[in-house]
């Protein structure tokens, strides 16, 4: 069977209500129910079967389309992807069971497992993978960036899928694990409407602004999942969320400020966990029209900015450093160790804004999803620059929204980049000249020309060499300001166990959580 999205009803309004008194009232019964009563909440929870993680809400759940977390989440219940990665970026085979490379690696052949079944009964093929790709590709967007290098691909059989590459592309089975690539029956319609994925949970109901239930895939090809349902309940905002938590009404969540995660340890009803990722956050100003096409006033940025005080103050001590770049010490071998962000000098940040025509500073609206960690950046920035005369308003965003709405088109924006497996996913997705999703509008002809070699080349050391030069562009004139790279953070009711945290928090999967 399939499953549709439900209307909103009068049910979703009442609990939504109920639930936004509870978060922001925070009253004496709230607080009973917080320190009293969510031990005995969170029994009667286990012994439903029920897991209940609490999310932000999602705006949209086509395929290709999806961008925020809970959407992600979602698609990762009940879809499969041909690949995934475990925890430390290691490549897991999922629907692609083995696969083998030309030894000029510009040809993939993937073998499929043999039982996955869709929701509907039907059997996955390669047929199906064939189209599910194909109809990405199609659709354009950032899809058609990450796989940009296809020349062609065919089932060759039933169960075999042959990818002829433009050129060599040591990285093309990590970009097959984007989020976005989730296995389709061919012909699929009203995606992000009707469900029928092969995945773990197969959806009973979603309720816009409200939740969405799933119940255990007892045929899922991977084995019966362990808990009879998966609920996910939709907040407006994190606060309400960890409200939610805090009260037993949820039993987990997976998006959430250092502080308030740090509020959760030591308490012995949670479980804690975090881990590095290659994930970030960041400011970037437009390049493409004033004031941010002037490279005087990008470096004005940077030198207003003292990055290891942001990453203290901001991620107290949880993730690493930042260099201004999407490459991190996570990628080890690539990452800039010989040069340094400038010393943070307000005083000659404001003398390069007078130089480029500011001699009064500059007036800017900074926009800012409003979840996580990225309000307390956005005002540790501002903080930042107001010595050098930049001052900022902010302006926060439902987070969902923004990414469909305003992202790309606003002056200044702070943007969360989600943990990628490899470095050049982040350069196609963002900073390649035309790219989808090159949210600052910068165009280098350098940066295009090392992006582009780095992609292709199966010379590890030239590679190595081509990133480190990026980095080093990206430090002296880019539009971006990176000065960390965050920890996933994950927070579960002492009763449940076996959720083994993604980096890529959205990509975690439940169905081997045990209740009890």
């Amino acid at each position: 069977m399939s499953s549709k999205f439900s209307p909103d009803s009068s049910l979703a309004s009442s609990r939504r209500d109920v639930l936004k008194i509870f978060a922001a009232g925070m009253t004496s019964a709230v607080g009973a129910i917080a320190l009293n009563g969510a031990p005995q909440l969170n029994a009667v929870r286990a012994s439903d079967g029920t897991l209940r993680i609490a999310w932000l809400t999602p705006a949209q759940l086509d395929p290709r389309s999806v961008s925020g977390m809970s959407e992600i989440a979602i698609l990762n219940a009940l879809y499969d992807y041909l690949f995934e990665t475990d925890a430390s970026s290691n490549l897991v085979p999922t629907l692609a069971s083995s696969w083998e490379r030309s030894d000029d690696g510009a040809r993939y052949t993937l073998e499929l497992v043999e039982n996955a079944v869709f929701h509907d009964g039907s059997l996955l093929t390669a047929h199906d993978v064939v189209w599910s790709i194909q109809w990405q590709l199609e659709a354009g967007g950032t899809i058609a960036d990450v796989l940009a290098g296809i020349d062609s691909l065919e089932a060759a059989g039933d169960h075999t899928v042959v990818f002829k590459l433009k050129a060599p592309d040591p990285d093309f089975l990590y970009r097959l694990t984007e989020y976005k690539i989730v296995m389709l029956k061919a012909g699929a319609q009203d995606t992000g409407v009707v469900f029928n994925g092969t995945g773990p949970f197969i959806l009973e109901d979603m309720i816009p602004g409200d939740r969405a239930v799933m119940r255990a895939n007892e045929n899922y090809w991977r084995g019966a999942p362990s808990i009879d349902r998966l609920e996910f309940l939709f907040f407006d905002d994190q606060q309400a969320a960890i409200a939610a938590v805090q009260g037993g009404i949820a039993d987990g969540i997976l998006r959430l400020d250092n502080f308030s995660f740090l509020n959760f340890t030591g308490d012995f009803r949670f479980n804690t966990i975090d881990i590095p990722t290659n994930a970030h956050h960041m400011t970037r100003i437009r390049a493409d029209r004033p004031p941010g096409d002037d490279i005087r006033v990008r470096q004005a940025f940077k030198l207003a900015t003292d990055r290891r005080a942001v990453w203290d103050r901001v991620q107290l001590g949880f993730g690493a450093l930042g260099k201004d770049s999407p490459i991190g010490p996570s990628f080890a071998q690539y990452f800039l160790t010989d040069a340094e962000p400038p010393p943070r000098d307000p005083a000659a940040a404001a003398a390069l804004l007078a130089e480029a025509g500011y001699p009064d500073g500059l007036d800017m609206t900074l926009h800012v999803p409003n979840s996580g960690a990225m309000p307390d950046f956005a005002q540790a920035m501002a903080a930042q620059w107001h010595d050098a005369g930049i001052r900022v308003e902010i302006e926060l965003e439902e987070e969902n929204e923004y990414w469909v709405q305003k992202w790309l088109e606003v002056d200044l924006g702070v943007t969360w980049w989600g943990d990628r497996v490899a470095p050049q996913i982040y350069l196609d997705l963002s900073y390649r000249s035309g790219a989808t999703w090159n949210e600052s509008h910068w165009q280098d002809e350098r940066l295009d020309e090392l992006i582009d070699f780095a992609r292709s080349t199966l010379d590890q050391e030239a590679r190595i060499a081509a990133y480190k030069e990026i980095q080093r562009i990206f430090l002296d004139e880019g539009p971006i300001i990176v000065p960390y790279f965050y920890a996933s953070f994950m927070v579960m009711a002492s009763h449940v166990s076996g959720v083994e945290l993604h980096p890529f928090s959205g990509r975690t999967h439940f169905h081997n959580a045990v209740l009890g």
